[in-house]
């Protein structure tokens, strides 16, 4: 078997432009199915990056937005309904609610328009959200509705640039009517999953209650899952208990991010995999040029297997001599193939400043496909081989 490699090798340094052509087809398709790969994951893990690994075991219940049905019952998030909800639903750790409303924040000459939030004690940690300046909301603030307010990192820098605002009051409007807000904390610019925080601002829902909205039904309510392995389960008994609750499926927008992470993921692979798939054919493709390719050399080698046979060669060794020259084409051009695609993966997510991730597991099955293909593929050559009639092959030019 040795023997046979050595004397492929010989072979393909005879024919330099008949081997490089050869191995054109299999090194571009195993290349490209690496680049692909290794781009679908890198592309996972930056979905991943930009959502945040904070939020995972959390779902968020919206009301819906399609036409309800006439014996429906209309959605509001009541505290009747946050009881009944941890009775009703397993695997339930807090239920947070939200108010969401639009202000502008002013501190002297500077204001700025954002969205402001009327969240619970706990909502901000319950997200990962960390600060860079100041605290959290105390229960006391939240339960009295004290006119405190956490910024955004973008909202602080633009009302304060020389980033000391701790301490600052500032004025919040919303529906024409100004309430003065002591600055107590500046959230960290971070990624938050579905919780947008840079341009937004947090007052306690307590003040919201009682001075803006009294006895308001939540805008959103942030359902946490015992653990992150929940939340994809959670969404589907949310959705149903809510379908249950109003008589109509559409009452309710129930998301969460574990879920959109994993359909994104789902999607990314397959595309991956149909990508890979076209990439495969290329392979296919150099597999056939390599059979042609074997079926010239065996034509021109015809006296050499003449002789070989002639002095004793078994149709087994002539099959398994034009076998390994068939497999050592792939495997050279898988080796090749590996090594373009790696350095090519690299340098386009080196280019898109992604993370570097070359699957290893691609480049595996990629080389042992293309041996395969070309064993494969050599083997109607090197069966033609084992078939010449030694005399004939001797007598033949």
């Amino acid at each position: 078997m040795l023997e046979d490699f050595l004397n492929a090798l010989q072979n393909f340094r005879r024919n330099k432009t008949r081997t490089v052509l050869s191995l054109l087809g299999v090194i571009i398709g195993v290349a490209s199915v690496i680049v692909i790969t290794s781009m679908g994951q890198s592309s996972t893990e930056q979905i991943k990056d930009t959502f945040g690994s904070s939020g995972l075991d959390v779902v968020s219940i919206n009301s819906g937005f399609m036409r309800k049905k006439r014996n429906s019952v209309e959605m509001q998030f009541s505290e009747t309904f946050r009881e009944n909800l941890f009775a009703a639903v397993k695997n339930i750790r807090h239920v947070w609610y939200k108010n969401t409303l639009s202000a502008t924040v002013s501190y002297g000459e500077t204001s700025s328009n954002l969205t402001c939030n009327a969240i619970e004690t706990g909502y901000l940690e319950m997200y990962g959200l960390s600060l860079a300046q100041g605290r959290h909301f105390t229960v006391t603030e939240d339960v009295e509705g004290l006119q405190k307010i956490i910024l955004g990192s973008e909202i602080a820098t633009a009302l304060f640039p020389d980033g000391k605002s701790i301490g600052k009051y500032i004025l919040l409007t919303t529906n024409k009517v100004s309430y003065s807000f002591e600055v107590i904390g500046v959230l960290k610019e971070q990624n938050s999953g579905m919780e947008n925080s840079t341009n937004a601002a947090y007052i306690t829902r307590g003040f919201y209650s009682k001075k803006i909205t009294p006895n308001p039904i939540a805008s959103s309510v942030m359902v946490q899952a015992v653990s992150a392995s929940y939340a994809t389960s959670l969404v589907s008994a949310l959705q149903e208990y809510c379908k249950n609750l109003t008589g109509t499926e559409y009452s309710v927008n129930v998301t969460s991010m574990q879920t959109m992470i994993e359909q994104m993921d789902s999607i990314t692979r397959t595309l991956s995999l149909m990508l890979s798939a076209i990439a495969a054919i290329s392979l296919l493709v150099g597999g056939i040029g390599i059979m042609n390719i074997m079926i010239v050399t065996v034509t021109e080698r015809r006296q050499e297997i003449g002789i070989r046979k002639a002095l004793g060669a078994t149709p087994a060794a002539i099959r398994r001599q034009f076998l390994v020259e068939s497999a050592a084409i792939t495997l050279i051009g898988g080796l090749i193939g590996i090594f373009l695609g790696v350095v090519i993966s690299l340098a386009i997510e080196y280019v898109r400043s992604l993370a570097y991730i070359v699957s290893w597991q691609a480049c595996a099955i990629a080389f042992i496909f293309s041996v395969f293909v070309g064993i494969f593929f050599g083997l109607n050559p090197a069966a033609r081989a084992a078939k010449l009639d030694p005399v004939a092959a001797l007598s033949g030019e």
